[in-house]
């Protein structure tokens, strides 16, 4: 399967597309992926993992048509995010609200433009809600948009607009994958950074669910070759917890310093922050494991945040 992937450089896409080219069991899956880069940077990080490169801003239509004229592709997948570090205030997820909404409309030009008949898009499990939302497993049949806090409001119709714009075409397959927080790889290697200097303040409070790259990366994958089109899938693994819980894991197997633990109104400055390390997200997966053959290599944090440690010689 020829791929389109927008986000192949950032932190995910750099799990994803070895994924996509060969499985972690080293059999080769037979895809071939262009990844969508704006930088020389990124150019070189797509070549570097074997995939071919194309210079376009997702956030031009024009120019991203242009740069993909004349191509074919049997799928396009959005991993679209302006996250570089943990968000903790509203505005800071601003361009990747953005990105959902306009992104996701010219990727899905682009895919129509080239004749591809699947679009997986990057959905998250925050548009279930900020907040509480309970202690029963939430599945995909779940109310999923805008938040009732205000504050939150235009993240979720964000998510909803993504997940909208890749059901809308008809003859393209849609499928919004939505996973829960990112640790494992590069993100766990994000979080031992702030871990060490001291800049990750934990809450003992909430539950919310964790995705190891790559058993997202093999979510994916499994999506891109067998999800239905027209429907979502939750990407979280088999272990809700709080957040707090994860990062003293890493703390404790990468060996840095315990992080600060400070009461929950000490973070309602940032209030983004806040909102996720305080609420309570249980999500279930069976539908995921059902219908795309999937399960996750790393049921829980505890194995994952290990087998991180352990690649990295800890």
């Amino acid at each position: 399967m020829r791929i389109l992937l927008a986000g192949a450089s950032g932190v995910f896409g750099r799990v994803l597309t070895p994924a996509l080219i060969c499985t972690s069991q080293e059999i080769c899956a037979g895809h071939e992926v262009v990844g969508i880069t704006r930088t020389p940077d990124g150019v070189r990080v797509i070549e570097g993992m074997g995939a071919e490169a194309v210079v376009a801003d997702v956030l031009d239509r024009d120019q991203l048509l242009a740069a993909l004229s004349g191509r074919h592709f049997d799928a396009v997948i959005s991993q679209l995010t302006a996250l570089k570090k943990p968000p903790m205030r509203n505005k800071d997820m601003d361009v990747t609200n953005v990105l959902r909404t306009v992104g996701t409309e010219n990727l899905m030009a682009a895919a129509k433009a080239t004749g591809a008949a699947r679009f997986l898009t990057q959905s998250m499990i925050f548009g279930y809600g900020y907040g509480d939302q309970g202690a029963t497993p939430l599945t995909e049949e779940a109310f999923f948009g805008p938040s009732p806090r205000k504050s939150f409001a235009r993240h979720g119709e964000a998510m909803l607009r993504n997940e909208q714009i890749a059901f809308s075409e008809p003859g393209i397959d849609g499928i919004a994958l939505r996973y829960g927080l990112f640790y494992g790889g590069p993100a766990t290697n994000a979080y031992v950074d702030f871990l060490k200097a001291g800049k990750l303040p934990l809450v003992k409070a909430g539950t919310n669910g964790f995705i190891h790259l790559a058993d997202a990366a093999g979510a994916t994958v499994a999506a891109v070759e067998r999800g239905k089109g027209g429907e979502a899938y939750n990407i979280v693994d088999d272990t809700p917890a709080p957040f707090a819980d994860v990062a003293m894991e890493i703390a404790k197997d990468f060996r840095t310093k315990n992080p600060r633990i400070v009461p929950a109104w000490m973070t309602k400055p940032l209030p983004y922050l806040n909102a996720f390390i305080t609420g309570r997200w249980v999500i279930s997966n069976a539908k995921a494991k059902d219908q795309l053959g999937w399960q996750p290599q790393y049921p829980s944090y505890r194995e994952g945040v290990k087998a991180d440690a352990d690649a990295a010689g800890v």
